[in-house]
């Protein structure tokens, strides 16, 4: 019997180059995915690209350019992120794709056969840089807190609403009921706080006199659909929802990625969404937090914004994505320092794991030992549960301590100085241990467990230098 899981990263909206931030979701989603899959699941891996909203709109603007086209140039170079960060998505959906659209149209016409969009007047502070209306408690000095440099837009027009009020219960129902349905239970209690103090409905359009660039309203050629409630609905647009409803019963409901400033968004708002097309809500959010730089909140204006690419050709795949699993914590902020990244390379990837494999390698290549013996990875169900609760820098923990036990028995043992049968005996149960260390490695790090695991499989070849000197 199939087994199928599905998981989403958000959609990163295309009005900047790829930073580091959401590298780390990506790498995080991605060890989920590679798990299940090394599971014997049918794995549905999504991430993919949020076009339309006024940010977007501005920018093309600004350039000079067909907002289709401005679209285009930064989808590719997102899409440049697979390579680098050796991701194995599946799917890479964008909103401007034709079957997003009528799929959000479709999920729009059953909110508004429900009952729960509806016209009103609109008059709101709204800041371009979180594509959300602020009330006055929100904000500080009368700007929003997180772009502080932008001057909030006043607008007072005619859209449409979502009843979000009408969701309150229900939502309360569906976080008691789901103990764990957001991740970390902290970030649970603080969206059950927000619920709690009532809900106000949200705008879901905007006159397309203003601001042409968003999905058409059905029924409604003066409107265009508010960029947040587009986009949400690629979760399962990429399921080929509503049309293949065999591929979106299998799928959904399924796991989601999103940073902490997405909180609102994914655990509250698009759940009522679902509610109100009839759809089930998700299985799971994971919440994550946000990476400094040096200390300091990253931005363009401090120069110091850290290119996930031009690491990964520094340092190499795997090692970025050491240092975010291990490095930065799970579920809060975390720092990315390029002294810190050059010393963990060096110590724990080059001198600990690259040493370790060099050894084992070089001395059974020298016995000439032969290990025909090809199993499936295995893992504990405590392993399991950590990688499972989002955990990784304990799973990074935990094989980097049996790492240093194979080094340090290694080092006591001195297999050099014992007779063939007496090493033979030790380096067979090295070669076995060190194959587990690849195998547990395999979601993390993944081309260097191929490469361990390689190295063990067959004939003892060549000891492969994993991390070259810098």
């Amino acid at each position: 019997m199939n087994r199928f899981f599905y998981i989403t990263s958000t959609l990163p909206y295309v009005n900047a180059e790829p930073h580091i931030g959401f590298a780390l979701e990506m790498v995080q989603a991605d060890v989920i995915a590679r798990l299940k899959k090394l599971l014997g699941y049918e794995v549905v891996f999504n991430t993919g690209t949020d076009e339309h909203g006024l940010k977007i709109y501005q920018k093309a603007v600004a350039e000079k350019k067909d907002p289709q086209s401005y679209c285009d140039g930064y989808a590719a170079k997102f899409i440049k992120l697979k390579d680098a960060l050796n991701l194995s998505y599946t799917h890479f959906i964008r909103t401007t794709d034709q079957h997003h659209m009528q799929a959000a149209q479709e999920f729009w016409t059953r909110c508004f056969n429900n009952g729960d969009i509806y016209k009103k007047m609109y008059a709101i502070k709204y800041c371009v840089g979180c594509e959300l209306e602020k009330t006055d408690s929100e904000l500080k000095d009368n700007r929003c807190p997180l772009h502080p440099n932008q001057e909030l837009e006043i607008i007072n027009e005619e859209n449409y609403f979502f009843r979000f009020s009408k969701y309150q219960q229900k939502l309360l129902d569906l976080y008691k009921n789901n103990p764990q349905f957001i991740i970390p239970d902290y970030r649970q209690k603080e969206i059950v706080s927000f619920v709690q103090k009532g809900l106000e409905d949200f705008s879901v359009s905007r006159l397309k006199s203003k601001m042409p660039w968003g999905v058409d309203v059905p029924n409604d050629s003066e409107h265009v659909m508010y960029v947040w409630f587009d986009a949400l609905i690629n979760y399962i647009s990429t399921l080929g929802w509503p049309a293949d409803q065999k591929k979106f019963r299998q799928f959904w409901p399924g796991f989601q990625i999103a940073g902490k400033d997405n909180l609102r968004q994914q655990s509250a708002m698009w759940q009522a969404m679902l509610m109100s097309a009839g759809l089930p809500s998700s299985r799971q959010i994971f919440i994550h937090g946000f990476i400094t730089s040096e200390g300091q909140k990253m931005s363009k204006s401090l120069g110091n914004v850290v290119d996930p690419i031009g690491l990964t050709k520094k340092y190499g795949t795997d090692a970025v994505r050491f240092y975010l699993l291990k490095e930065i914590p799970s579920f809060d902020d975390g720092n990315f320092s390029y002294s810190r990244m050059e010393e963990i390379y060096s110590s724990d990837l080059a001198n600990e794991l690259g040493n370790l494999v060099m050894r084992i390698t070089n001395l059974s290549e020298k016995d000439k030992l032969i290990i025909n013996e090809k199993s499936s990875p295995c893992y504990e169900k405590e392993t399991l549960d950590l990688f499972e609760n989002y955990q990784f820098s304990k799973v990074i923990y935990n094989i980097w301590q049996e790492i240093k036990k194979l080094n340090k028995d290694i080092d006591e043992f001195a297999p050099w100085k014992k007779s063939a049968d007496i090493r033979r005996d030790f380096l067979i149960k090295g070669i076995g241990r060190l194959k587990v260390i690849g195998q547990q490695l395999l979601p993390l790090l993944p081309e260097t467990a191929d490469k361990i695991i390689n190295s063990v499989n067959g004939s003892i070849k060549k000891a492969p230098v994993l991390f070259p000197k810098l």
